[in-house]
This record gives C-alpha cells, sequence and structure tokens, in this order.
C-alpha cells in the first residue's frame, strides 16, 4: 500500500478527517453506494428483516454503511455513519504481526494491504470499535477513507456524494473547530487514541446515539 507511515509519521498539519453529523443525514445510503463504486465492491445479498437497514452490519464488501437507530417509539429516526474510525494511534496497527498489512498514510488514513496480511485476526482484538471484516480468504477488509483519492486533492467518495453534509470531510483541526462553532455539546473522537479520524458532531450525549 502505498505511502505507509509508521505511527510518528502522520503529519499533524496535514492530517485529514471526516465530520459525522448524524442528525443531517436522511438515511438515503448515497454514502454506501459511492463507497462500494469506487471500490468495485459487489453488493451483499441478504434478507428482508423488516427494516430499511442493509445490510445488517459491515462486511467485506461493506466498508461503509448507515445504522439506523429508532427513538421515541418511531417519532424519531437517527442515522448513524459506521465505517473505520481511523484512530490517530491505531491498536489494529499496533498489535498487527505482519510488516506491512496495515499502515498510517501522512494524511492520517489508516490502510491496509491484503497482498501482506497474514489473516491472524489480532486486529479485530486491538480495535475497540469491532470494524476489521475478512474475505474468503481471511485477508482484512475495511474503510481506508479512499486514500487514493486524498493526494490528488479529491475528497472520499462517502463525503463527497452526501447531499446534506452530514458527512464532511476537511482538515482534521479543522474539523473540530467547525463542530464546536456550530455548537454541538460534543465532538466524539476529539480526544480518544490520539484523535479518531473520523469525528462525530453529537446534540446529545454519545450514549444517545
Amino acid at each position: 500500500m502505498a505511502n505507509m507511515e509508521k505511527l510518528s509519521g502522520v503529519d499533524v498539519v496535514k492530517r485529514k478527517g471526516l465530520l459525522v453529523t448524524p442528525e443531517l443525514c436522511t438515511g438515503c445510503r448515497g454514502c454506501q453506494v459511492a463507497c462500494k463504486e469506487w471500490n468495485k465492491l459487489p453488493a451483499t445479498r441478504t434478507k428482508n428483516t423488516g427494516t430499511y437497514e442493509n445490510p445488517p452490519d459491515l462486511n467485506d464488501n461493506t466498508w461503509t454503511k448507515i445504522k439506523f437507530v429508532e427513538k421515541k417509539k418511531g417519532k424519531e429516526w437517527l442515522f448513524i455513519s459506521q465505517r473505520c474510525l481511523h484512530c490517530g494511534d491505531p491498536g489494529c496497527l499496533r498489535i498487527c504481526p505482519a510488516p506491512g498489512a496495515i499502515g498510517v498514510t501522512k494524511e492520517g488514513a489508516v490502510v491496509f494491504n491484503k497482498a501482506k496480511c497474514i489473516g491472524c485476526k489480532l486486529c479485530t482484538v486491538g480495535c475497540p470499535f469491532d470494524i476489521p471484516r475478512f474475505d474468503k480468504n481471511t485477508k482484512i477488509a475495511k474503510c481506508h477513507m479512499c486514500f487514493d483519492r486524498i493526494p490528488a486533492g479529491l475528497e472520499p467518495l462517502c463525503s463527497k456524494t452526501c447531499p446534506t453534509d452530514a458527512i464532511t470531510y476537511g482538515n482534521w483541526d479543522g474539523l473540530v473547530t467547525k463542530a464546536k462553532a456550530m455548537g454541538y455539546k460534543s465532538v466524539y473522537g476529539e480526544k480518544s487514541l490520539s484523535g479518531l479520524g473520523v469525528l462525530y458532531a453529537f446534540k446529545e450525549a454519545p450514549e444517545y446515539y
């Protein structure tokens, strides 16, 4: 995987990130489709379980998805974007025994290289967010924040596609400032694991979501 760096290699000035604002999300799932299209990921065959949330979880062919959270007995819905959170101090990288299988770009994206993954699944132990998934060959698969677009000055497809700016892209510190200026109660991920690359602007306590 190109541009992979050690933990200390992230340029804090150039660090990029995503800001997720659940209250702005309409559940259109355009981000899911855009992610699949850019990464050439096939659809996942599922069964109707009585919810529009589909597929039910992340998998090796679904790297970003919208979780439907029902509040107030159907009178309110929250749509939560789920994907790798691109930790500033990624536990998956720290625990991975295969050199080059997981790395961090200078912009802060946590990326992977299937060719170097040995399928040990230790990354699932190191990840506190239950993110890594594995293909039929037991090779890691997850969101890589469209690291291949960023050096060309292009933003990740999920944020570019979002029609309501529920997912926005930019300099990491700028996203934190933006969320606070908008009056959100908390910026989830600002201080976790050296700062999460995917931040959440919450009006309520994180547990609400």
